[in-house]
């Protein structure tokens, strides 16, 4: 793979400041914020006073533990506009969530905003290792979900010739990807694995593609995945996370000089991490939940947003700014099957183990008497399709989960091709359990 670590020379010069600096920036920016939503939005006036905290009781940055949390079910309670700090006529675009668990979650942005997320694009790529003048192929769904315009404006931002293919359609991708020959991809992990069996199918080596860099984000990913893309593709894949409520992709990034966790953008966004059962921050290096509060957002301030996402925080390396493990799953996804917690990312990183095994899979959940039952449906790597192989690999599959994990499931190889592709996020989990 080509070296494409940036010049320390393009970097924003806060990404490589002291800490005593971003420190200082952050508690100016934070003490606005507070005030910006306390003055401007009742939800958080209320918040604030049943909590007994005042904006101007924030004297350091410890201080931000005695204010209360955000939710997503508050943004759901003041659908549409409850939550706006400006006037809807200031506001120049709307996102919003697909809806499939409740209503929307809608979020706005006002002008400068809007150019706030395009440089943390850009600066997310920049760390990527895409370079001015590179051609990016936006493989993320265009529309109220904030993947594929959000890094549209991050490419055009960092001066890039930018595709908008959007999703689907996966012989037309790799038809454009060979024809228009992009050096970078913006897509979901899961979605990339279909263009690669895509590749596969039609009878290109992917290895010879012109991909030098897949930015993939909006799901979590195993460091597994990481090393079969990058093998098979000759690439680096690196990780970028966002949450439409926070502002969307760009608010951490991987630097492709080190891959070892997403640097923060502290200057715009400020990371808590918490214990998920009694609210309190923990220690940077231990596990809990993340939390963000917005440094800068106008139209929509966020202040202790549970995100869900479970993640430790580290301290930086290629950049000043802290850094964020791997998402390792979430709180509100996680499996409880017989007192087990379980995540999706666990099942895959047994499942990369087993050659024999496509990483494409679905968890299913059903009942059997009283008893709740996992199964996993996978399929057989390109090969390996024999009966034979297929028993032996979900054999193996299944006791390695009982044996890392400590939970039992059933696995059910199918032939190549026989689980079913997103264009978009993966569908990990299918829930039949009746609900008690």
């Amino acid at each position: 793979m080509k070296d494409l670590t940036p010049k320390r020379s393009d970097l924003d010069p806060i990404e490589i400041a002291s800490r005593d600096e971003i420190a200082a920036l952050q508690l100016e920016r934070m003490k606005w914020s507070l005030a910006h939503a306390y003055e401007n939005v009742p939800f958080y006036r209320q918040s604030f006073d049943n909590a007994g905290v005042h904006p101007d009781d924030l004297k350091s940055l410890a201080d931000l533990a005695k204010f209360p949390f955000t939710v997503k079910t508050d943004l759901r309670d003041n659908y549409p506009f409850g939550l706006f700090a400006v006037p809807r006529e200031q506001i120049i675009r709307i996102h919003a969530s697909s809806g499939t668990t409740g209503k929307p979650t809608v979020v706005g942005y006002t002008q400068n905003d809007i150019d706030t997320w395009a440089s943390m694009v850009a600066r997310s790529m920049r760390a990527s290792g895409t370079r001015p003048g590179d051609i990016v192929h936006v493989a993320y769904g265009y529309g109220l979900f904030t993947g594929g315009l959000g890094a549209h404006y991050g490419g055009e931002k960092l001066g890039c010739t930018v595709v908008p293919v959007s999703g689907g359609m996966t012989a037309r991708q790799v038809t454009l990807i060979e024809d228009f020959r992009p050096t970078t991809i913006m897509v979901t992990p899961s979605y990339m694995l279909a263009i690669l069996d895509e590749y596969k199918a039609q009878g290109y080596d992917p290895a010879k593609s012109p991909i030098e860099v897949g930015i993939f984000g909006a799901e979590p990913w195993t460091n597994a995945m990481r090393a079969e893309v990058e093998a098979a593709f000759d690439m680096h894949a690196v990780d970028i996370y966002g949450l439409s409520e926070v502002m969307g992709p760009g608010v951490a990034n991987e630097c492709v000089e080190t891959k070892d966790g997403l640097h923060v953008w502290e200057d715009h966004f400020y990371p808590e991490v918490i214990d998920p059962e009694t609210g309190e921050p923990v220690e940077d290096g231990e596990m809990g939940e993340l939390v963000f509060t917005t440094l800068t957002k106008e139209a929509l301030p966020i202040i202790r947003y549970r995100t869900r996402d479970l993640t430790r925080l580290l301290p930086g390396t290629a950049r000043s700014m802290r850094r964020m493990e791997k998402i390792t799953g979430r709180s509100d996804d996680m499996i409880i099957l017989r007192g087990v917690n379980v995540f999706p990312t666990q099942i895959e990183e047994q499942l990369m183990k087993v050659e024999g095994l496509s990483p494409h899979f679905q968890i299913a959940l059903s009942r059997d008497g009283r008893m709740d039952k996992m199964t996993i449906l996978t399929e057989a790597a390109p090969g390996a399709a024999g009966e034979e192989a297929r028993t032996a690999n979900a054999k193996r599959l299944g006791h390695l989960i009982k044996s890392v994990i400590g939970v039992s499931a059933a696995v059910e190889v199918t032939d190549p091709g026989g689980v079913a592709r997103s264009q978009g996020k993966a569908v990990r989990v299918v829930d039949t359990r009746p609900k008690d």
